[in-house]
């Protein structure tokens, strides 16, 4: 049996982010990559930042959410965006979910989209019954085998290195901060209040 070109370069792709993510899957993170001169900071408490006029946009992000509508990051240009790289058979993820439910809701009013990517549920059924668990009431993009977590964030970026990642996008779409564990309400501020208050 053969494969066509294009069914061995989805396999490589899947081997890839699979392998990507296997590294540190479901974690506490480890250390910030890219290597070379990523112009970001690890600040207290795993939060890595990058200076406004040091931050770079990333890749195309854009695809199926959990529900079935086509979601492009892209086009929330000019809010603050909190991407959240999760799993249904995450246990950080699971104890993360209340708290970026709730900051959500908090933080709309203030110009806040928040995204989960959901990565590594080859069924969408756990996945939405998580959120529905969870009263996660924003849209996740379906990712099943990593194919946004690898190919949406250029090299030496702050990109998402474990499940679950955070990261977060100012007003003009380019990357400012992330975390690389799970995180309660009021760390989850600490990233997002001061990109609320950037002019």
């Amino acid at each position: 049996m053969s494969f066509s070109r294009a069914s061995r370069a989805a396999l490589l792709t899947a081997l890839v982010a699979a392998g990507a993510l296997t590294l540190s899957a479901c974690g506490d993170g480890g250390k910030s990559g890219g290597g070379g001169d990523t112009n970001f900071v690890a600040g207290s408490g795993g939060i890595a930042t990058v200076a406004k006029g040091e931050r770079q946009a990333p890749h195309q992000l854009k695809g199926e959410t959990l529900e079935g509508e086509q979601l492009d990051i892209a086009d929330l240009k000019g809010k603050v965006v909190v991407m959240n790289v999760w799993g249904s058979w995450c246990p950080p993820c699971r104890s993360e979910a209340p708290y970026f439910a709730k900051v959500a809701k908090e933080t709309k009013a203030d110009g806040v989209e928040f995204v989960g990517i959901n990565t590594r549920d080859t069924d969408k059924g756990p996945a939405i019954a998580f959120e529905k668990d969870y009263g996660v009431e924003y849209p996740s993009l379906y990712d099943p085998i990593g194919k946004l977590i690898v190919n949406g964030f250029p090299k030496g970026s702050l990109n998402p290195q474990a499940i679950p990642s955070t990261i977060v996008l100012d007003r003009e779409g380019k990357i400012a901060a992330r975390a690389l564990r799970a995180l309660d309400d009021e760390e989850l501020r600490k990233m997002i209040d001061p990109l609320i208050a950037e002019k």
